[in-house]
């Protein structure tokens, strides 16, 4: 049984990419994602397939791996997209931006944020305080007087703004505070229990 075990586990080291020569030569090697793996050397990031080739150069000042085929990137302080063979998709303008869901992606310029799909058009207008990414068709915004409510995919108001905390929705809820109170929802807006 401890043979076994001890299989499983080397199994699982050599596969995760842990202990192979081409990581060492690295400060960091992310998990492997859409088929690449997000390295980093002396403050500089890039892309490596399973064997360690290079498959984007490490060009970038910072990097977040792949979702959904894009991956932000930065450069000179301003974040943009490529995709897996390295190609720039959206220029890099934007000040923040985060991974894909559900095809849109929040970008954040002149301390607003908003969405973009990914041929990098401007979708739901950047106008909000702050913004999370969609999940499961809907996503958490915040705009100008600080409160948090829903929009979906078309900017579409859901869930009123009366939110002072708003996060994503997970499983059909959504965990919100309203004043000092913290509580779930639902997709209408409804309270369906307390936070323990």
């Amino acid at each position: 049984m401890k043979k076994w075990i001890l299989f499983l586990f080397s199994f699982w080291i050599v596969n995760a990419g842990f202990g192979q020569a081409w990581t060492k030569k690295y400060d960091h090697v992310d998990e492997c994602v859409c088929g690449l793996s997000l390295v980093g050397k002396d403050k500089k990031h890039g892309f490596v397939d399973k064997s360690g080739k290079i498959v984007v150069p490490l060009i970038y000042d910072e990097a977040l791996t792949f979702s959904e085929g894009m991956a932000a990137v930065m450069q000179n302080f301003k974040w943009g997209y490529i995709d897996s063979t390295g190609k720039t998709i959206v220029e890099l303008q934007y000040s923040e931006a985060m991974s894909f869901h559900d095809g849109l992606a929040v970008v954040v310029k002149d301390g607003k944020s908003g969405y973009i799909n990914k041929k990098g058009e401007v979708v739901i207008p950047i106008e909000y305080s702050s913004a999370r990414g969609f999940s499961e068709g809907m996503a958490a915004v915040m705009n100008q007087k600080g409160k948090w409510g829903y929009i979906d995919a078309s900017g579409k108001t859901i869930i009123p703004f009366k939110f002072a905390f708003a996060d994503v929705f997970t499983e059909g809820v959504a965990r919100v505070m309203e004043t000092s109170t913290m509580y779930y929802i639902d997709k209408n807006g409804v309270k369906v229990k307390e936070v323990n």
